[in-house]
């Protein structure tokens, strides 16, 4: 795939009856976001935390610049809205409770450094974990939702048919399982006992999700977090990943599928769809040049203290092809192919892809 071909000409190309419907309106009536710094939209800007990337040159690519968000351009999240022909969708923490009472169309309460645990990730500083987004939405559907709808009927149903994302785990890893300096729980939790703490966790959240209303929600596994950039300067390797971590990840990401169905096959009238982003980073990075990628270096300048782009120092020019931006985020080119093969593909988002899950009644 070229880089430079306009996603939605190729969508257009391979699927009209996708461009069809969407003139007729969006194809959810809203995109509810929940996750870490891989769908953070800005909240971390209105936290207490050194987890905060509202500077240059981050959001170089992005329409309104330096938002928050912890790449050059758009998110996964960001991009899953323009398909289902929605507007960005802003954070919980920018919005004052008139805008909150207004917008119908989606909110993101993801946070960077967030994870399943409380208390992952807060080495950084202050973050909202899931429990904590969760809580956000319940405020959401208790107060400033229902207003908008003439019935509990017409408002069960706009629930109903939104997406929810939830994209959350990686921080339970790299912000504390492997940060033994800060975090004792590889000491008090083999890796297989770990792992069904967080399951276990995460199936509680999702149920508590539904409980509110959601029905259609894709759940993504953990990132292949030994591939990352960091990751890879901190054992000196030039190529390859850091397969320790990878496995230990790998045993939570095992353990999802079974997860996800036992919650679909309990709950009435749900769909959960498993995104795959640990199969995505893991082969784009062993196989980039098959995605067009020709560099796995960030693209900014790194600041060695936090492992974040350097404030006001310029990137690279060719961006697109990089895997990476930063140490750890992936670019905006890496989220638009995750992104688009999720909505319309066969690879990365599994049982069925979101532009089918839109349909489903």
């Amino acid at each position: 795939m070229a880089n430079n071909f306009p996603m939605f000409l190729l969508l257009l190309c391979l699927f009209p009856q996708f461009f069809l419907a969407r003139c007729s309106g969006p194809l959810a009536p809203a995109l509810y976001v929940f996750g870490d710094s891989l769908v953070d939209s800005g909240n971390n800007n209105f936290l207490n935390t050194s987890a905060k990337v509202n500077y240059k040159p981050y959001g170089i690519d992005f329409p309104a610049g330096p938002t928050g968000r912890f790449t050059n351009g758009n998110t996964i999240a960001d991009f899953l809205a323009q398909y289902l022909g929605l507007p960005v969708v802003p954070p919980y923490l920018g919005l004052s409770k008139a805008q909150k009472s207004k917008t119908i169309t989606g909110i993101n309460y993801a946070s960077g450094s967030a994870g399943i645990l409380q208390n992952s990730g807060k080495v950084l500083g202050m973050n909202l974990e899931l429990q904590k987004q969760i809580e956000f939405f319940q405020e959401t559907v208790n107060h400033y939702l229902p207003k908008n709808f003439k019935t509990k009927e017409e408002f069960s149903q706009y629930l109903s048919k939104s997406i929810f994302v939830v994209e959350i785990g990686n921080n339970d890893y790299l912000a504390n399982y492997l940060l033994p300096a800060y975090y004792n729980s590889s000491h008090l939790y083999s890796p297989v006992q770990f792992s069904g703490i967080l399951l276990k966790k995460l199936k509680h959240h999702l149920q508590d999700l539904y409980n509110l209303g959601a029905r259609k929600i894709l759940v993504f596994n953990i990132a292949a977090v030994g591939c990352i950039p960091s990751k890879l300067y901190s054992k000196n390797l030039t190529t390859g990943c850091v397969e320790d971590d990878n496995q230990l990840v790998s045993i939570y990401n095992e353990g999802l599928p079974d997860i996800l169905q036992e919650l679909s096959d309990t709950l009435n009238g749900s769909t959960f769809v498993l995104g795959d982003l640990y199969g995505f980073i893991y082969d784009v990075n062993q196989n980039p040049y098959k995605y067009g990628f020709t560099n796995r270096s960030p693209c900014c300048v790194i600041n060695n203290a936090t492992s974040a782009c350097q404030e006001d120092v310029p990137p690279c020019v060719n961006r697109t092809s990089h895997i990476f931006w930063d140490s750890a985020h992936p670019s905006q080119q890496t989220n638009l192919l995750l992104a688009t093969d999720c909505f319309i593909g066969t690879t990365q988002c599994t049982p069925i892809d979101i532009l089918k899950l839109t349909q489903k009644q």
